[in-house]
């Protein structure tokens, strides 16, 4: 039988498919992102999910694969995860009081068929005081996510509303998920 394989060093998107109750491995992917600057972010997370699905494809050529990647936009900004402090207050600052984009992609790949999608969430955060900019990055939270904030964490406290997918925004839409890998026997 085939293993689940997930290319991704994500605590987030490992527990979200433990709550599935599937059976999987995880390996990290070592690819270098290639991003296209002019691609919509669509097209990038779903680039991206398949660079990551594909790389650890190499080493599993006879499992299915599962990648995924999440960018945060506003306008015509897309959000990484901030390098520091700094990075992080703007961030915070430019979203407070603003609705904002979270796109994830995920691609599924086996020998015999590929497949790739993505999830757009709207995510409007309350307007941000000063100190409470300051007491979430004190938290340490922001720095390994997109946008500067989790919302499975402590960040939650700065989201007034969500439209569209929560488990995309923590970085794996879980039931699309699940029903696209159902197309690989799952």
């Amino acid at each position: 039988m085939q293993r689940l394989i997930l290319a991704s060093g994500s605590p987030r998107r490992k527990e979200l498919l433990e709550n599935l109750r599937l059976s999987f491995e995880v390996y990290v992917s070592e690819v270098e992102e290639i991003i296209d600057e002019h691609a919509p972010p669509h097209e990038t997370v779903m680039s991206l999910a398949l660079q990551k699905a594909s790389d650890v494809g190499r080493r599993f050529p006879h499992d299915i694969v599962l990648g995924a990647d999440t960018i945060v936009t506003y306008g015509t900004h897309v959000l990484g995860k901030p390098k520091n402090t700094e990075e992080a207050q703007a961030m915070l600052r430019m979203l407070s009081g603003q609705t904002h984009e979270v796109y994830t992609g995920v691609a599924i790949i086996s020998p015999l068929q590929t497949i790739t999608f993505f999830e757009r969430t709207e995510v409007t955060f309350w307007e941000l005081l000063e100190h409470e900019i300051q007491t979430y990055i004190e938290s340490k939270e922001p720095f390994d996510k997109a946008g500067a904030y989790g919302i499975q964490g402590f960040g939650a406290s700065l989201v007034k509303r969500i439209v569209g997918d929560y488990y995309s925004v923590v970085g794996l839409p879980v039931a699309r998920t699940i029903r696209e890998l159902r197309k690989f026997g799952f």
